[in-house]
């Protein structure tokens, strides 16, 4: 009786040993392979994007508005596309979209380091912004599946799976820049081509790797697992289960309210830091830490968070950290400081937004599958992008213009956090039936 119970303890310890380890050492194939994707798409991206504005202004000669025209049609063929690219994922399966993506984010980068005129950038950038409305929707909605499938085998909750994702993007996020300024000492024209090499890598790993069957797909109406190219999954009575989903909708602006806090890093910091430097010097120390904590601080704030709190609640306190990060600068515009002190509100607000986003974005990723179901989580997925682009589309106009309205200094600041605020009460309060 003593050895049964010895072995049956030497088990259960055993057991317990794994849950504890690493998750990466204890992830199948896929969901690895999917992990690895994100970090090398961002890498390759943020090779180029960064110094694309510049390069419009100085090499090609385009005026600001210009500029600013053609990076706004690179979001819209993106985010704005998203949903298109969710569908497409549902109706012929992730290996395809993923393929078909990079293909084209090749022949865009390619395009643009030998675009010289107008009408040759904006082909370019369209195409750059496309690519990415096919491939991101089937990478995170089948990172999304996997962790659900990771859950539901018991090896713990699904988000720390996709806090790992999350921080190979951002990890991807902070490397590309690096790798784009060496290559800039060449010129543009090498970064873009580096950039479609990343890609060109990217695309021969998935050939040889990516199942042509992903594990855990069903198709729309189905009872089972199907076949990546099989039965239509998301027709036009999946769309219209969507639209009726009050609840997902809910989420969806709810998390577009985050995206719009987030999108102030490119706004509303650039000016606070002009204003309280004289430059913008300081803006890419700003981003460096807000990247750094998210790829050394992500991991171990989403195993404790998913300890202690459902995914509503994890929403919730995310939207609340941000809505603070906005109050600590909006207390200390009043008193005018200027110099390198001045900068330390905006570091506070930028680490509190990072943090948020910390517990944000892994939560709202987990929290699609139990809306969508197995059969349309590529269209629930872009609908969540593509709603959230839209609502950071209109209200950053609205931001630009609150900025620079003339208003007392503290109150662009109280606006803005007083949104994210809002935004918590339309959190659903309890799962759906899909879970």
């Amino acid at each position: 009786m003593t050895g049964k119970f010895t072995r049956l303890r030497r088990r259960t310890d055993g057991r317990a040993r794994a849950a504890e380890a690493p998750v990466w050492r204890r992830l199948p194939a896929l969901p690895k392979l999917l992990i690895v994707t994100q970090f090398a798409f961002n890498v390759g991206f943020f090779a180029v994007l960064p110094f694309l504005a510049e390069h419009l202004g100085t090499a090609i000669g385009m005026a600001g508005w210009l500029v600013g025209f053609v990076l706004g049609l690179r979001t819209f063929s993106q985010q704005g596309l998203f949903v298109v690219g969710g569908w497409l994922v549902d109706r012929h399966g992730v290996r395809p979209l993923v393929l078909t993506g990079c293909v084209l984010r090749i022949a865009g980068f390619g395009w643009l380091g030998y675009a010289d005129t107008t009408a040759a950038v904006i082909g370019a950038v369209l195409l750059i912004g496309f690519a990415a409305a096919l491939f991101s929707p089937a990478v995170e909605s089948e990172a999304a599946r996997q962790a659900v499938r990771w859950e539901e085998a018991g090896h713990g909750p699904r988000t720390r799976v996709l806090a790992l994702f999350s921080a190979a993007g951002q990890a991807g996020a902070f490397i590309g820049p690096l790798l784009g300024g060496l290559l800039l000492l060449a010129d543009f024209r090498t970064a873009c081509l580096c950039g479609a090499g990343v890609f060109v890598l990217v695309l021969a790993g998935h050939a040889r790797l990516m199942p042509r069957h992903t594990p855990g797909r069903e198709a729309a109406g189905g009872t089972g697992p199907a076949a990546d190219g099989g039965q239509d999954g998301a027709d036009g009575g999946a769309v219209r289960v969507l639209l009726r989903d009050r609840r997902f909708l809910a989420l969806a602006c709810a998390y577009g309210s985050y995206l719009l806090a987030y999108n102030q890093l490119y706004l509303a910091l650039p000016d606070e830091v002009e204003r309280a430097t004289g430059s913008q010097a300081a803006l890419a120390w700003l981003f460096a830490l807000s990247s750094l904590l998210v790829v050394c601080a992500q991991l171990p704030v989403s195993r404790r968070v998913g300890e202690r709190l459902d995914l509503r609640r994890s929403m919730a306190a995310g939207l609340l950290l941000v809505a603070a990060g906005f109050a600590v600068v909006a207390v200390a515009r009043p008193a005018g400081w200027t110099g390198p002190a001045a900068l330390l509100p905006a570091a506070v607000f930028v680490v509190l937004l990072t943090v948020g986003q910390m517990l944000i974005v892994p939560a709202a990723r987990a929290w699609v599958p139990d809306f969508a179901g197995p059969a349309r989580l590529g269209l629930y997925t872009g609908w969540l992008s593509s709603v959230s682009g839209l609502l950071v589309l209109v209200g950053s106009s609205a931001t630009g213009a609150l900025l620079h309205a003339g208003l007392p200094p503290a109150v662009p600041w109280l606006v803005l956090a007083a949104l994210p605020v809002l935004a918590v009460p339309l959190l659903p309060r309890r799962r759906p039936a899909a879970s």
